[in-house]
């Protein structure tokens, strides 16, 4: 007959070694999960311009559609909507490099007349 033994010590090495390769699955997925973004091809720029994280985002895609925080807007509805932001809340603007520049200028014109002060348009950085 076999007498049990007593635990002095437990072996972890292979929980550290599952840990380390979860860890590693972990990191390599999720340098690929992407933020959801419209697709907006924006213009270049010489430079790389700082991003803000608590900011509004007002986007214009392709098609000439305005778009708050990823929500379709009108030019009115854009305006009656963030009256009820603070201010010095910063303002990024995203529009496609293909619209109609008469476009961007209304929504820039509509963001100022409200009052913004900190308003940046995102560019891509040219290579």
């Amino acid at each position: 007959m076999m007498e049990d033994e007593e635990f002095n010590s437990i072996n972890i090495i292979p929980f550290v070694d599952i840990m380390l390769v979860l860890l590693t699955i972990v990191l390599t997925t999720s340098t690929f999960i992407k933020a959801e973004l419209l697709p907006i091809q924006l213009p270049g720029a010489s430079e790389k311009q700082s991003e803000s994280i608590e900011s509004l985002i007002v986007e214009i895609d392709r098609e000439e559609r305005i778009y708050l925080n990823s929500k379709p807007v009108d030019l009115n509805g854009l305006k009656e909507s963030i009256n009820s932001f603070d201010k010095a809340t910063p303002v990024t603007i995203r529009a496609d490099k293909n619209i109609v520049l008469q476009v961007f200028v209304d929504v820039l014109d509509t963001v100022k007349n409200t009052g913004f002060e900190k308003v940046t348009l995102q560019t891509e950085v040219l290579k």
